[in-house]
């Protein structure tokens, strides 16, 4: 049994470069070491099942959440579940459920993912039903203070009472329309600005949808107004890092900031942090092409929970990814490369004496994984500058250079990076 040594880490040297949506530059993370950090991080639609695009950005989330930790964070982390939403709906009636059912059975199927492929579980999920509470007041002090509206039963955010709006996208505000028009639904296709007014509150229309009395009308609430009611609820008002795919930098995060800061007058989050689309074979994944792929699917076919995890944060967050199968089989080889390697290096069975050349090396174990990690969570670099490092003490091991001692603090060494990668020793 190899005894763990804390007294290796890097002594909080270490700090995160990370690209500010924001700012729009690389950036240091300036938040106080002693303080909680609240992050929000963008979860599943669940009317459907997720697929591995989706499973990406959730990997880059955790990636973010395991190398705050690494770094001494104590992170207050939560993720939403769309529930109620356009699309649910439409797809009950589809297959003629109710939206409850729909959502039921995808819940479980995510919850069940996360586990197989060693996703942290954050600190509080919420179903956005859980919050219509929430939203209702958000909704009504929005009202009260003129950035809300009613029009035909349904309520709207009118963007041009918020200074500021689209901040974070960069929207051209000279742009928009002089004429009022209203978006009343929860997604629109092509993922482009929609240039009016968005809804916060649909009207019940009949029975199918999911509905709830309230004090401003019997309705449910919109897509838009569901994470801000979550946040509130279990966060508050503030919340240090948000992050998710890059579509949601297209409409649905200014959006949850304008609802944000308009109902508190209070700045809302910082940082943000958006993880670029996953193709397949060059295209993007869609039901029309019939390249969909899913988690089971990989499974199937014979790869590793830890193979597929792997392949999925293998990759800069921010630069976009291309799936094939001769890639994944590529990357897997890599992976096991490196579980040899380990093995080979922590085994204790030799009386070999240590060099000034394997100290330097172990020592640079820790100090090339930060560097690269600390780079905007360069997962890629980090791993293959290990694997490197790895490569050299190996042949220095075969010529007897590498004692017991040394393979103890390897073994300390890898055991901390991979609490963040979590596929080496998996």
């Amino acid at each position: 049994m190899i005894n763990m040594d804390n007294s290796l880490h890097s002594q909080k040297s270490s700090s995160l470069k990370i690209y500010n949506s924001f700012t729009k530059k690389l950036e240091e993370l300036e938040i106080e070491s002693n303080k909680e950090l609240k992050m929000f991080t963008c979860g599943p639609s669940i009317y459907k099942k997720p697929h591995i695009g989706n499973y990406r950005t959730f990997l880059f989330e955790d990636i973010l959440h395991r190398y705050l930790e690494y770094l001494g964070y104590k992170v207050l982390r939560t993720m939403n579940f769309t529930d109620i939403e356009d699309k649910a709906i439409e797809e009950a009636k589809e297959k003629e459920k109710t939206v409850n059912e729909i959502t039921k059975d995808v819940y479980k199927i995510f919850l069940n993912e996360i586990v197989i492929l060693n996703i942290k579980p954050p600190t509080y999920y919420l179903r956005s039903s859980e919050t219509v509470d929430e939203a209702i007041n958000i909704i009504k002090k929005l009202l009260k203070k003129g950035h809300a509206y009613y029009y035909k039963k349904n309520i709207y955010f009118d963007p041009l009472t918020f200074n500021g709006f689209g901040k974070l996208y960069g929207l051209d505000m000279s742009k928009w329309p002089k004429k009022k028009i209203r978006f009343k639904k929860d997604n629109y296709p092509y993922n482009k600005w929609n240039m009016g007014d968005f809804i916060l509150w649909h009207s019940c229309e009949d029975e199918s949808y999911p509905c709830w009395d309230s004090d401003i009308g019997r309705g449910w609430p919109a897509w838009n107004v569901q994470d801000p009611a979550i946040i509130l609820k279990s966060l508050g008002k503030k919340v240090d890092i948000c992050c998710g795919g890059l579509d949601n930098l297209t409409m649905h995060h200014d959006y949850n900031i304008a609802i944000m800061e308009s109902f508190t007058g209070e700045n809302f989050c910082p940082y943000w942090l958006h993880s670029h689309h996953l193709f397949v074979d060059g295209r993007k994944m869609s039901k029309r092409k019939n390249n969909i792929i899913y988690i089971d699917t990989l499974i199937s076919k014979g790869y590793s929970p830890t193979e597929i995890r792997f392949f999925l944060i293998y990759s800069r967050y921010r630069e976009k990814m291309n799936f094939t199968f001769n890639k994944l089989d590529k990357v897997s080889n890599k992976l096991h490369n490196i579980k040899k390697m380990s093995n080979y290096l922590i085994e204790i069975k030799n009386n070999n004496k240590s060099s000034e050349e394997t100290k330097d090396l172990i020592l640079q174990l820790l100090i090339s994984f930060e560097k690269n990690m600390g780079n905007n969570l360069d997962v890629k670099e980090a791993f293959d500058k290990v694997y490197k490092v790895l490569e050299k003490l190996c042949y220095l091991k075969k010529r007897g250079k590498v004692s017991d001692k040394d393979s103890e603090k390897i073994y300390n060494n890898l055991q901390k990076i991979d609490d963040v990668l979590k596929v080496i020793f998996n």
